[in-house]
């Protein structure tokens, strides 16, 4: 899919944050991929910015506080997600993202739990 055919997607945003080496558990239903625009707050950066970001809508359980979805904006994250997806939502299998080190070289790691 490409950028221009990506619509805004609506808040609330619910971010998913995660410290190095932290991890999340998670296991989907369904996801959307749109756009979003940010206001960074980087030096020398530019006041708004258009980024993509993954709302991954979670089964019951796997978030007990605030809307069911997390939103996902690591653009490397989502290029390693966005082939699993189908089969993720398909089969309801939990899955685990681990974050590793800071930004801006924050990566990330996706494996089948």
């Amino acid at each position: 899919m490409e950028k221009a055919e990506l619509k805004f997607l609506p808040g609330p945003f619910e971010f998913l944050e995660l410290k190095d080496g932290e991890s999340a558990r998670l296991a989907i239903v369904r996801w959307e991929e749109g756009l979003l625009t940010i206001h960074p707050r980087m030096r020398d950066a530019p006041p708004e910015r258009t980024v993509r970001i993954l709302r991954l809508w979670l089964k019951p359980g796997f978030k007990v506080y605030g809307p069911p979805y997390w939103d996902v904006n690591a653009q490397t994250l989502i290029a390693q997600l966005k082939p699993l997806l189908p089969s993720l939502a398909e089969t309801g299998q939990e899955f685990i993202i681990t974050a590793h080190g800071n930004p801006p070289k924050k990566r990330y790691s996706v494996r089948l739990a």
